[in-house]
């Protein structure tokens, strides 16, 4: 609500699309950000968007990304995802990870209620990352998976036989099961993972679009299980109905070895 009420009164022109509708009633002032973040107003607007009207923009809204893990305490997979598409190309992006340095852990999933989260030794809370195309992606430090090893990062809460299907036919070394479709980007951006793998509807634009921007800004791919790039304009329906593939690296081994049966099962 916050976000997405801050977005259209100031910027009345957008389209914005989230997980959750703009609510119909006046939204308390104090829920809503006016503020402008300096470092990225310092940055270069890149040429090819320097012409663009406010109108022409879409931009997707996940407001909580990760829910199911929020709710059981897993607060580092905890995303906030903000993206900005133009003619159906995401252009522009943002992941916050508002509880970035939580010490969780995960064998003890309901250890701590979520309003006592703390950071660790003289961490700082929080963290948020950006990227343009065309310009960069900023607020981490990029890095590969190891060479030579098939790292997949996964559906935590929804998986069934297509994704598993999927992933065994990758031949992966590890499988890491995580919740947070932002969460899995950073794993890629972070060398955690070398692809993530989603072979399944349920997915949403709202869960991608700002990931993409990352991942494509430091030369990484995201696309659906046939290879087609996610289009991002106000009409699309919604859902990525035939799931997600997305690497850092390496992007033609994963997608030469999705099944012909899980391509099938999955529609564009």
């Amino acid at each position: 609500m916050s976000i997405c009420s801050s977005l259209a009164r100031k910027f009345p022109k957008l389209t914005i699309i989230g997980e959750e509708d703009l609510p119909s009633e006046e939204v308390d002032q104090e829920l809503i950000e006016d503020g402008q973040w300096e470092e990225i107003l310092k940055q270069p607007c890149p040429s090819q968007y320097s012409r663009i009207k406010e109108e022409d923009l879409v931009v997707w809204v996940d407001p909580l990304d990760g829910t199911k893990e929020y709710t059981e305490g897993l607060l580092d997979n905890v995303t906030v995802l903000i993206g900005i598409a133009y003619e159906g190309k995401a252009i522009a992006g943002i992941i916050n990870q508002p509880y970035y340095n939580y010490q969780n852990d995960e064998k003890l999933k309901l250890r701590e209620h979520r309003n006592e989260a703390k950071a660790g030794p003289e961490a700082v809370l929080g963290r948020t990352i950006w990227g343009v195309l065309g310009l960069g992606a900023f607020g981490f430090q990029l890095k590969e998976a190891p060479a030579g090893k098939h790292i997949i990062t996964t559906t935590r809460s929804h998986s069934n036989k297509l994704v598993t299907d999927c992933i065994s036919a990758m031949n992966p070394d590890d499988v890491l099961r995580v919740g947070g479709a932002g969460n899995k980007i950073i794993q890629l951006i972070e060398g955690k993972a070398s692809a993530y793998v989603f072979a399944s509807p349920g997915c949403k634009k709202w869960d991608t679009c700002a990931p993409e921007v990352i991942l494509h800004a430091v030369g990484g791919k995201l696309t659906d299980v046939h290879g087609n790039a996610l289009q991002y304009n106000k009409e699309v329906k919604h859902m990525n109905s035939a799931g997600v593939l997305a690497t850092l690296r390496n992007y033609d081994y994963y997608a030469s070895r999705v099944p012909e049966s899980v391509k099938k099962a999955l529609v564009p």
